[in-house]
Order: structure tokens, then sequence, then C-alpha cells
């Protein structure tokens, strides 16, 4: 692809760009997916926003200029991480809690990580672009029979007044389970005549209204854009290890498993500061070690860089659980959008530091180390959240360090 588009040389700029504008494509998607999912309904934006992404992905074999597959890339960006967001969100609606918590930390990114193994699989095995691409998106295609087994939630059904549809879902679940639902699920009519009180709004200002929660808030905004930075640097920094890229990939892939199951239980039993930066310091201080390796002992290098990247992604994945326990019910879900605003940001940027290794080899994996373990270290300041109850008011938030 890079040699069919002359994306060498002058043009160089191109590649990693051609990455950004996917992660632009990402943000916009985290944007629009929460809103559509609440008016149109879960599973209708799941599978409008995956037949978006399948279809534009199957577009993209029969672009003609790097500026039309760049265009569809940003649009299967959004398509992307709507249908990844609107599932998270419909799994966590219709399960127990007892399954809620497993589908929520390790169901959906180890499943994230099968998916990442099987990308240089099937790379290594199919050499032309177009051909992947299409390899790639003929699974979406396998999809189409879900629609006839995912239910819609029914606590979105009844929050639009919607009572049959969720009581038919409802007791069919409750069939399935054997478990015994009363004659009368819902007083329709008590319940359209309740009025719910009204609540208090919230304003984004509201994360910086004093001087604590000002702190905690650009923190956190820090913490989550070089945690990205990380992760999606080291992920995309794979062609440029020492070794088969294909192999150097997969290995990218396998030790997410590890690490997610690291951090799930690191989350069930240990304080979240002490976790969060004892990861983020073994992410970034190994990954600015890689330059003190010589220069022939490859096999060290990858394995410091896959220690980097065990300990970063472990970092992202419990970033989501803190910054949930952080923050207020009122602006929690603010507060969540936000972060994971400069998440992406982060994302976007992250092809750039890939990118300067074309100058320095070493470059790249000093900047995000030292990043990482600055981040490490700014964690320790934030206040302890592990074996308190979520705070409801703006008083109840603690204090940072």
């Amino acid at each position: 692809l890079l040699l069919q588009w002359n994306l060498v040389c002058d043009d160089d700029w191109k590649a990693p760009l051609t990455t950004s504008l996917f992660f632009v494509g990402v943000l916009i998607g985290s944007f629009i997916s929460g809103q559509l999912s609440d008016r149109f309904g879960r599973k209708n934006i799941l599978f409008s926003t995956m037949a978006v992404q399948t279809g534009f992905s199957f577009l993209q074999i029969f672009s003609t200029s790097w500026e039309m597959f760049t265009v569809l890339f940003l649009i299967v960006g959004m398509g992307q991480i709507s249908n990844y967001v609107v599932a998270f969100i419909l799994g966590t609606e219709i399960l127990g809690k007892s399954v809620r918590i497993i589908f929520s930390t390790l169901g959906v990114c180890i499943f994230f990580a099968i998916g990442y193994m099987l990308l240089p699989l099937f790379a290594y095995f199919i050499r032309d672009w177009r051909m992947l691409l299409l390899a790639l998106t003929v699974p979406g295609l396998f999809c189409i029979p879900l629609w006839w087994i995912i239910p819609e939630s029914p606590r979105w059904l009844i929050s639009q007044g919607r009572y049959k549809e969720a009581e038919v879902i409802i007791r069919k679940a409750a069939k399935i389970n054997g478990v015994q639902v009363p004659a009368m699920l819902f007083n329709t009519a008590e319940m359209q005549d309740s009025k719910p009180q009204q609540q208090q709004k919230a304003i984004l200002l509201d994360l910086f209204r004093t001087r604590n929660i000002a702190t905690i808030t650009i923190m956190s905004l820090l913490l989550w854009f070089f945690t990205s930075v990380g992760y999606f640097g080291l992920s995309l920094s794979t062609p440029n290890w020492h070794g088969n890229a294909h192999i150097n990939c997969f290995l990218s892939a396998v030790i997410e498993v590890p690490a997610y199951v690291i951090a799930w239980l690191l989350l069930r039993s240990l304080p979240r500061r002490y976790s969060l930066s004892g990861v983020l310091f073994l992410g970034g201080g190994v990954v600015l070690f890689i330059q003190l390796v010589p220069a022939d002992f490859n096999v060290l290098s990858v394995g410091l860089v896959m220690l980097g990247k065990f300990g970063i992604t472990a970092a992202f994945s419990m970033l989501y659980v803190y910054n949930v326990e952080l923050y207020p019910t009122l602006v929690r879900n603010m507060a969540v959008g936000a972060t994971s605003t400069a998440s992406r940001l982060g994302s976007i940027i992250a092809p750039y530091f890939v990118y300067l290794g074309a100058y320095d080899r070493f470059l790249p994996y000093i900047l995000m180390g030292s990043l990482t373990v600055l981040i490490g270290i700014l964690t320790l300041f934030l206040p302890e959240s592990y074996g308190n109850p979520l705070p409801e008011s703006f008083e109840q938030m603690l204090k940072v360090k």
C-alpha cells in the first residue's frame, strides 16, 4: 500500500496521518455513539454501526487513491468504536450483576485481544492488502444472525415507556434461566403517571468547580492521555522491532491476555493508586531500559517491549474502574466522557511518536517510557478509592494527597 501510492520519501508523513485520521473517526464515534443509542436503542445502533464498519471496510478495497482510502478509514473508525461502546453498554444492561463484572473486565478485553491475535495471522497468509481487507471484512457478515439472538436492552425499553416489549424479553430470559416471574411485572398505569423528580443538571465546568476537583480532573486527563500514547505507540511500533513483524504483532496481542487478568486481580484485592502506579512504573521503566540493551541482543529488546506493553495495557484497563470511583454520580458520565476524549487525542498523536523512530530508533521509547514513569508518579497523588462507597455528591469526593 505504501509503495502503490508512493507514501515514501517526501510523502512518508502520510502513513502516520492515515492512522491518526482513523483515530479521529474513533474520537467522533465516541462522541455520537452514546447519544445515538440513548435515542434509537442499543440493538439498532449496535447493528447499524457494525454495518457501517463492515460496509466501508469493503469499500476500501476499491480505493483508487490514498485520499479515498483515508476518508473511508475515518468512517470505519467511527463505526468500529461505536459498535464496541454500544455492545459494552448493552451487555452491562442485560447481564446480571455476577456476570456483568466479568463481562465488563475480562470478557470484553480478552475477546478484543483474541481479535488482535488473529490480525497478524491473517496478514501472514494474505500478503495483498486488498485481499487482506476482504478477509478481515467477511467475518462481519457472520454477525447478521445475531440480530435474532441478541435482545434489546429491557432497561432502555423501560426508560422509553415500552413496557410490553421489555416484559417479553424479561419473561423469555426468566424461562431460559428457570426463574419464576410474577404474573404482573409492571403496573404501567402507575409507572406512566409517576413523574421522575427533576434532576440537577451538570455542566462541563463542574469538573473544575473547586481546586480539589480541578486537580483530580487535570491529573485524570493527563493520566488517560499519556497512557493512551504509550499503549497505541507500542502497539503501532511492532513493525519497527527486530525479527518478523507478524510474530511481533502476535506477541504484542498475546501479552494483553495476562495483562487483563492481572489488572482484574489487582482491582479485586489491592489499593487503586499503588496498583496503577506500579504497573505504570513497570511499563515505563522497562521501555526506558531498551536503549541500554546492546544492538545484538534483539530478543531481549523485544522482550522488554512486551513487558512494557504488559504494564501499560494493565494500567489502561484499570483506568475505567478507577475513574468511575473518583467522581460523584452527577458528573460521573461526563468525567468518563472527558477522560475518554483525552485518551482518543492520545491515540491520534501516538503514530507520530512511532514516526520519530525514523530519525532515532530509541527516541519513541525514551519519550513513551519517560512520560509513563512521570504519570506513574503523578498517580500517587490521586485519592485512594479502594473500599470506599461511590461518592454521591461533590462534598463526598476524596481529597488529593
